[in-house]
């Protein structure tokens, strides 16, 4: 359970060179009177954090939009010029108690792993000195006699006071902040159980008391950090899907001024209108027109399609794509935050900040506990006030209440059946990288597939020729060895398996985008497409196939069809989802005749074809929009925006790492029984945590009265807490007993 916890107001640096002010050299103009301004705050840790913030911005009239992501700790606002100014607007955000820093990827990385540093420094510091504590009391359990257990007790105040003052800083600074405001979080009464417990334990220990209670608060801090490092942990991944869609921009491209002459020139400074030069095996810098030059570029980052795609003068081409074979001059139409691969990071962001919301069932279950705690611990005190007049037993009686009703078991009810079902997973070749998203698992009603890479194998296989001589398939292999295209690779592949003998060419020219010919004394050889091989007059190429042609002395003589075979149990998990009530379809960047051969041989379901990142996470987002609660199984980097989107995510391994960053599963081997496999298991997640909570409220009935009579002492209570714990932790054991015997579907 997270909490919400502000930092106090950093102010920006000041940039003496801007006549805006410090501020001045991170605000942009979008369009005429538009601006814009991104800024980084640190302390946001919820979903309550988010709407306090975007609602101080939304506040003024001259805010247009505001938007706070979760996992990057960024915001972005943007206002009408002259109707605010960009000092007025973060001050709005500081007024809540929150550091704001202008926002720079270097930095927002450095205070990110800084942040993460910390939480795993006090983490170990807590565990180190809980494990110690530990030990001297079993001593003491054990029947140490006075000066022994005086002596054991003073030690563990010298280990544990330090680790106390240092582990629970994250919990002690954000209960302080929560109460500055007059405001309770899940960290106040966490605060005031560890406070008066150490409190309490260093009276008894100066007074020679029997009891004290080091171990307990030191060993709550230590499963607390547990939880808020595993959180951070998990945004860190959520912030990778991001970072790496911006590693694909190029750094800058060659331009070619009026004059013809060169200099390379930083993407960040690229304009529209410029001419820039790309060679082969460059990424393009920004958006454009192909001016110049025949080539085929690689648009995979775009639709997830592992063949090339060939571009001539006229071609329209994205910034992030890699050319491959030729060079190409390029007059730009879009550069910077106007290019599509820029549209899509600013997708991703969006996808996470929805995400972000997402309450978990503990936050919900979570949300009358802090103010319910406090008021149960003073109306104990006042009562034993009035009763006994005995202040230090009314003390005891409070602390006792504190410490038994801490939420150990509450905030372990949920992440004790994630640890179980992660391991589960794990076994099977699935790895969970989302604390929430088992919960959202359970709960889908349709998938959404990718094809390429995906539903299919992503790799193209070589569907024999039926007629063809030896001569022409040794001469197909002989040109096909020499070209880096994806089918020509595979051809060459084929032809080795098969102890062919490639012909040996006299000369090879490359024709971007088109093949290759060759010359063997005589005989001209051409292998590439259809055109290029004079094929036009031959049939068509059918059921979605893609081809590559052999033509000798100007005549086509040999079609090779390639196909993406589906993965073997595609079909299997498609009927399962559908007979399940969950309804499947497939949305896919490849033409329209390859995903209908798929669709139909998957059981004619619904598919969309030729569709870009953009079309993609749109039409999931209209889904959710709609009240459907989507699975998206992708693997590209053009699904990343969709798999953020989704209310869940999957991605096969094999995929590339952006995908796979953006999803909250990711799944090895060939098969796609996983899916199912997981989507089962999160069901019994989802059951095996309810009787989690019902048994941490069970628990709470009973114990609590006995708290308040003043039959338990904080050493009781502790024991208590602790066997709280432990019995939500059995009972999430049990989901081993309870998932599913297999992963076929």
């Amino acid at each position: 359970m997270t909490a919400c916890c502000p930092q106090p107001i950093i102010p920006p640096p000041h940039d003496g060179g801007d006549d805006r002010g410090g501020l001045g050299r991170w605000v942009r103009e979008v369009e005429p009177g538009h601006m814009r301004l991104e800024a980084l705050v640190p302390g946001v840790h919820c979903a309550a954090c988010i709407s306090r913030i975007e609602g101080a911005l939304r506040a003024s009239p001259a805010v247009i939009k505001a938007r706070v992501n979760l996992s990057t700790h960024r915001f972005v606002v943007e206002w009408l010029a002259g109707k605010a100014s960009p000092e007025e607007l973060v001050a709005a955000v500081s007024s809540l108690g929150y550091e704001v820093r202008p926002w720079l990827p270097s930095a927002d990385a450095d205070a990110y792993r800084a942040e993460g540093r910390a939480l795993l420094m006090a983490l170990a510091i807590a565990g180190f000195a809980a494990g110690n504590i530990m030990l001297l009391s079993v001593s003491v359990w054990a029947g140490a006699d006075a000066a022994t257990r005086d002596l054991f007790h003073w030690i563990s105040a010298l280990i544990g006071l330090p680790a106390i003052a240092f582990a629970g800083r994250p919990f002690f600074a954000s209960a302080t902040r929560a109460l500055s405001r007059g405001a309770l979080n899940m960290d106040v009464p966490i605060s005031l159980a560890v406070v008066l417990a150490a409190g309490m334990s260093l009276y008894e220990t100066m007074h020679s008391g029997a009891d004290a209670y080091f171990d307990a608060a030191v060993t709550l801090l230590f499963f607390l950090l547990v939880g808020r490092y595993l959180d951070h942990m998990m945004r860190a991944r959520a912030r990778s899907a991001v970072t790496g869609l911006l590693a694909l921009n190029a750094t800058g491209a060659t331009v070619i001024d009026a004059l013809g002459a060169r200099s390379f020139v930083p993407a960040t400074q690229l304009l529209p209108g410029m001419d820039i030069l790309i060679a082969a095996g460059e990424r393009i810098a920004a958006d454009g027109e192909v001016v110049g030059g025949d080539s085929e570029v690689d648009r995979a980052a775009l639709t997830g399609e592992p063949l090339p795609e060939a571009v001539k003068p006229g071609s329209a081409v994205n910034a992030g794509t890699l050319n491959l074979s030729g060079p190409l001059r390029v007059k730009v139409t879009a550069a910077g935050d106007d290019t599509l691969m820029a549209d899509i990071v600013r997708m991703m962001e969006a996808a996470e900040e929805g995400r972000g919301r997402y309450v978990s069932l503990a936050d919900r279950m979570a949300r009358a506990y802090a103010p319910t705690v406090h008021i149960l611990a003073g109306l104990t005190f006042l009562a034993w006030i009035l009763i006994t007049g005995d202040g230090h037993a009314a003390l005891i009686a409070a602390i006792a209440v504190l410490i038994i009703t801490c939420p150990c078991a509450l905030g372990l009810a949920v992440p004790a059946v994630q640890v179980v079902a992660s391991g589960i997973l794990f076994r099977r070749g699935i790895l969970v990288k989302d604390g929430t998203a088992l919960e959202r698992l359970a709960g889908i009603d349709r998938v959404v597939f990718d094809k390429t890479g995906t539903l299919t194998r992503g790799v193209p296989s070589l569907i024999p020729p039926s007629a063809a001589s030896m001569h022409d398939l040794e001469l197909a292999y002989g040109l096909a060895e020499h070209s880096r295209h994806v089918l020509a690779r595979t051809l060459a592949t084929w032809a080795a398996g098969r102890g062919l003998e490639p012909v040996r060419f006299d000369s090879i020219e490359e024709k971007p985008g088109e093949g290759l010919e060759g010359r063997a004394g005589n005989t001209v050889a051409r292998l590439g497409s259809r055109a290029f091989c004079a094929a036009d007059g031959e049939a068509g190429e059918g059921g979605g196939l893609s081809e590559v042609w052999l033509a000798r002395d100007g005549k086509p003589v040999v079609r090779f069809g390639f196909e993406d075979e589906p993965r073997a149990d595609a079909a299997a998990v498609v009927s399962a989802f559908a007979g399940a009530g969950i309804a499947p379809e497939i949305v896919s960047g490849d033409r329209e005749a390859a995903v209908a051969a798929l669709a139909r041989r998957l059981g004619n379901i619904a598919f969309r074809s030729g569709w870009l990142p953009a079309g993609k996470a749109t039409y999931v987002e209209a889904l959710e929009k709609g009240g459907h609660k989507v699975l998206m199984v992708g693997d590209g980097i053009n699904d990343a925006p969709a798999l953020g989107a989704a209310h869940v995510s999957m991605a096969p391994a094999s995929g590339a790492d952006i995908g796979q960053a953006a999803a909250d599963f990711v799944f090895t081997g060939e098969k796609l029984a996983p899916a199912v496999f997981a989507w089962r298991l999160a069901r019994a997640a989802e059951r095996v945590i309810k009787q989690n909570f019902a048994l941490a409220f069970a628990y709470n009935a009973v114990a609590v009265p006995i708290a308040i009579s003043g039959h338990a002492s904080p050493l009781i209570a502790a024991i208590a807490m602790s066997s709280s714990s432990l019995v939500v932790t059995g009972n999430a054991l049990r989901l081993r007993l309870t998932a599913p015997r297999s992963e076929a579907a």
